[in-house]
């Protein structure tokens, strides 16, 4: 028989795998040349917070295929599994257990950012706003 595990305590056996970065962190390894960040958050989000730049957009429904570096539709940055691959969500639930993901495909340095997003835009770390197009 299956164990039965809520999400609260799944999420918290996830994260215990994982180490965890916070915004400006992951902005230093990004712009060290030593982290991919991967925007999961859905259009809607995107087209009323802002992008990233230079996070590479991806749905966290395509998410595997595109990150695999042995897959046939992966992106063309998902090239080796000692990428650091750092997930970003709205607010650092769902990039969690995405990251999660990423270590079954043997990506080990996979994590997340703690509050994803939100979390990004309050440390006032670059934002390209929707409506101006400008970065903030």
């Amino acid at each position: 028989m299956t164990e039965r595990v809520g999400i609260d305590e799944l999420l918290e056996r996830v994260r215990a795998g994982l180490d965890r970065i916070d915004a400006r962190t992951a902005y230093e390894a990004y712009e060290a040349g030593d982290a991919l960040l991967v925007d999961t958050r859905y259009a809607a989000l995107r087209e009323r917070d802002g992008l990233i730049p230079g996070a590479l957009v991806v749905e966290r429904n395509e998410l595997e295929w595109r990150l695999d570096p042995l897959g046939s539709h992966r992106a063309p940055e998902a090239d080796s599994h000692d990428l650091r691959v750092v997930v970003l969500c709205n607010e650092g639930y769902a990039s969690s257990l995405a990251a999660a993901s990423l270590h079954q495909l043997g990506l080990h340095r996979a994590t997340d950012v703690i509050g994803g997003f939100q979390a990004w835009k309050a440390a006032g770390l670059p934002v390209l706003l929707p409506a101006a197009g400008r970065t903030a």
